[in-house]
């Protein structure tokens, strides 16, 4: 129980030494692993227009050589066609993009 107790002191010391950016990225990692589950809302002109639901994480698309984030981010969950918040019969799983351009768009794969 001893070591246990000391484990976990020493973790939280060494997690306390990380800067800022060191505990996002294991947050983030942790959340990778576990999920979030999430739901993504596209709005024009203040109307609903579409919804995927059941995302399991946004990631941000790095350069061909790995050095430099690209300018959209992209995950896969349900396409929402009733916004009904629930996977129903034919809605399926797509891979989109969403673009952090100005010009307001949202790439993703066809649902048929």
């Amino acid at each position: 129980m001893k070591k246990i107790i000391a484990l976990l002191l020493l973790s939280l010391l060494l997690l306390t030494a990380c800067t800022q950016e060191s505990q996002n990225k294991i947050s983030r990692s942790i959340q990778n692993w576990t999920g979030t589950d999430g739901v993504l809302d596209i709005y024009m002109g203040g109307k609903l227009v579409q919804r995927f639901i059941k995302i399991d994480k946004l990631s941000t698309a790095q350069s061909t050589s790995g050095k430099e984030a690209r300018d959209y981010r992209f995950g896969y969950g349900y396409l929402d066609q009733n916004f009904n918040l629930k996977v129903d019969d034919g809605e399926k799983k797509l891979y989109f993009e969403i673009s952090n351009f100005s010009t307001p768009y949202i790439f993703y794969e066809s649902p048929l």
